[in-house]
């Protein structure tokens, strides 16, 4: 069973492989991996909802697209595209057996809670069309209980993300609270998956630079040059 990476161990890896990175993959990696560090600082402290926050923060930098930021609610289709690359990058099976032997009882807890279910929020709070969330929640329970059958990584990736999108949603806009214990197994589960996966997605990206991992949304710029250019 593959091992866990930490932040040290990354940056040591990025110190002698970033010579060969593009800009923009050398600015993903290291922007990843210094919320990284963030997420095991929080760890440290027995902080959990910050773990998790500074670790999807590490996976936003490692993926977000710019065209993402201008579409409504364009996770699904971003997380997907960027599964199949991790998939197809991960020749040692590392993102797979950890979603098939070390992860896959968290996985399942999540995939079967409604509160990290998106259509059920959206239900709860009165949305039109999200009166069915129960028959959406038990056929996507399925579904991805089939794909956890056929060892589809992609699609289960796709649907688990989905999950702690939600869990991120809820801490990130104030729908918890901090260290609440009525959240406690959801925020623990999404946490340690993180911290196992995140890492991983960015060692592979390391290892498979010249793969399109896309210009980050808000590279570095220079201020000087911004000023000539508003002045022409």
């Amino acid at each position: 069973m593959p091992n866990a990476l930490n932040s040290a161990a990354l940056k040591a890896k990025q110190r002698q492989l970033r010579d060969g990175f593009s800009s923009n993959v050398s600015l993903r990696i290291h922007r990843a991996i210094s919320w990284l560090q963030g997420a095991e600082a929080a760890r440290e402290r027995k902080d959990l909802d910050a773990a998790f926050i500074c670790c999807w923060i590490a996976f936003n930098a490692a993926y977000v697209q710019p065209s993402e930021l201008h579409k409504d609610h364009p996770e699904r289709e971003f997380f997907e595209w960027y599964f199949k690359e991790i998939c197809a990058a991960d020749t040692r099976h590392v993102v797979y057996d950890a979603i098939w032997q070390r992860f896959s009882q968290s996985i399942r807890t999540l995939i079967d809670n409604r509160y990290v279910f998106a259509p059920y929020w959206r239900h709860q709070h009165g949305d039109p069309g999200f009166g069915n969330w129960a028959s959406r929640f038990e056929s996507e329970r399925k579904m991805i209980h089939s794909a956890l059958g056929r060892g589809d990584t992609v699609r289960v990736l796709t649907v688990l993300f989905d999950r702690l999108y939600v869990l991120r949603n809820q801490l990130v806009h104030g729908g918890a609270t901090w260290r609440s214990e009525v959240n406690r197994a959801q925020v623990r589960d999404g946490d340690a998956i993180m911290a196992f996966l995140v890492p991983h997605f960015a060692d592979l990206m390391m290892d498979n630079p010249n793969q399109p991992w896309g210009v980050p949304p808000y590279p570095v710029q220079d201020a000087a040059s911004d000023q000539r250019r508003d002045a022409g």
